[in-house]
């Protein structure tokens, strides 16, 4: 397997390189659910205060595209999910000691949850359902999950052989499934509603009745947005960023470059107002560049998308130094300017968004915000733009 994603990936590819390219179709939805694919709905727009009875009372339901209202006869003492959003989403209300299993353990950015006192987010006895055979149906049966978070017809992108039936057996025989993939949007296979971060967040604390966990984590988030707005430099003094993934092949200069302008993959550079160097030259979720490509752009600073998720430092600065070398790349005002920074992965909840947001303001707004020296920096609490140990205390129940 070489250093970039294949036309058409291997689910080890697909996970490896953060879904840059992926081959094939599916079906639309698997419930005659409708959906607005065109709307744009507003972070505010939450939807999380959808009344219900009590649990104690009688069943209740959560309504989410596209798998349509599912309804609960008590709160789901055990789940999976896909990866790091939805099992993001748990985790940040309380739930991780009940997590059987993710269809991906790997490739998670867990070094923030250091920075969050009290929370260990080590997976130890969490099963992975994704393996190099595919998706295994027994799986499912064994963990005997009573809620699974994921998009399905996402999921049969990893693995074509799954049908609208095989979900629709796991969902009646197994647990429900609630999910929407709301990494990017305008893809050709989700013809339904997309979610904002905080909607998406906010129909998972219904399905865990953790409203309370859910409306102190999103102060936190707003807050945090509130102190970036009253901030940020004006526009022509902001930086222009350019957006590739760390997993391109560094040695034959072969570059997959993003626009910021799409989906909540990319929420947190959207937040800080980033100047996206790509986003007028890119149709489409991504392209391939060279080095040729990259310096008729020539953005002031580079961010390598998946910097934290998917490789260490160490490798980080090897494959930046194969830059700094390169003939070409070696003419980059980022290179020159010392402007090459760890980005985070698309694949966020509103843990790791509260992170990859606060680490992106300090990367490319030093002077307002604060130096980035590293993961170090999240250390030091004088420093910090949100109350991490308020999120932790949010976590573990003392809120």
């Amino acid at each position: 397997m070489g250093d970039g994603p294949s036309e058409t990936p291997t689910r080890r590819e697909w996970l490896k390189y953060g879904g840059a390219a992926v081959g094939g179709t599916l079906l639309a939805g698997c419930s005659e659910g409708s959906g607005d694919s065109s709307s744009e709905p507003t972070e505010t727009d939450t939807e999380a205060t959808t009344e219900t009875e009590t649990v104690s009372d009688s069943s209740y339901s959560v309504t989410m595209e596209p798998m349509g209202e599912v309804t609960f006869d008590e709160v789901p003492s055990s789940w999976s999910a896909y990866f790091s959003t939805y099992g993001d989403m748990g985790i940040a209300l309380g739930q991780l000691d009940d997590l059987r299993g993710l269809l991906f353990t790997e490739n998670w950015p867990l070094e923030y949850f250091d920075y969050l006192p009290g929370v260990d987010a080590s997976f130890d006895g969490v099963t992975q359902l994704m393996g190099d055979g595919g998706l295994g149906k027994e799986a499912f049966y064994e963990l005997d999950s009573d809620v699974h978070l994921f998009d399905p017809n996402f999921v049969q992108l990893l693995d074509d052989t799954w049908t609208d039936d095989d979900f629709a057996e796991i969902a009646t025989s197994v647990g429900p499934i609630v999910g929407n993939s709301i990494r990017r949007r305008g893809s050709d296979w989700h013809d339904y509603r997309y979610y904002s971060l905080y909607e998406a967040f906010g129909k998972i604390a219904e399905v865990f009745q953790e409203q309370e966990r859910y409306e102190a984590l999103k102060a936190v988030h707003d807050d945090l947005l509130a102190t970036i707005e009253a901030e940020l430099p004006p526009a022509e003094e902001r930086p222009t960023v350019g957006l590739l993934s760390v997993n391109s092949d560094f040695e034959e200069g072969a570059f997959y470059a993003y626009p910021v302008n799409d989906g909540n993959g990319h929420k947190q550079y959207r937040d800080l107002g980033m100047q996206g160097a790509f986003d007028e030259h890119i149709e489409g979720g991504y392209a391939k560049w060279d080095y040729e490509q990259l310096l008729e752009v020539d953005p002031d600073a580079l961010l390598f998308q998946y910097g934290f998720s998917h490789v260490s430092a160490e490798t980080f600065e090897q494959r930046m130094e194969r830059m700094r070398s390169d003939p070409v790349g070696g003419q980059l005002s980022a290179v020159q300017n010392d402007r090459l920074y760890r980005g985070g992965t698309s694949y966020q909840g509103p843990l790791i968004n509260l992170f990859q947001t606060e680490i992106a303001a300090k990367q490319f707004y030093p002077e307002v915000f604060g130096e980035w020296d590293g993961l170090a920096t999240l250390a030091d609490a004088e420093a910090q733009l949100f109350d991490h140990e308020r999120v932790a205390d949010v976590i573990t129940g003392d809120h």
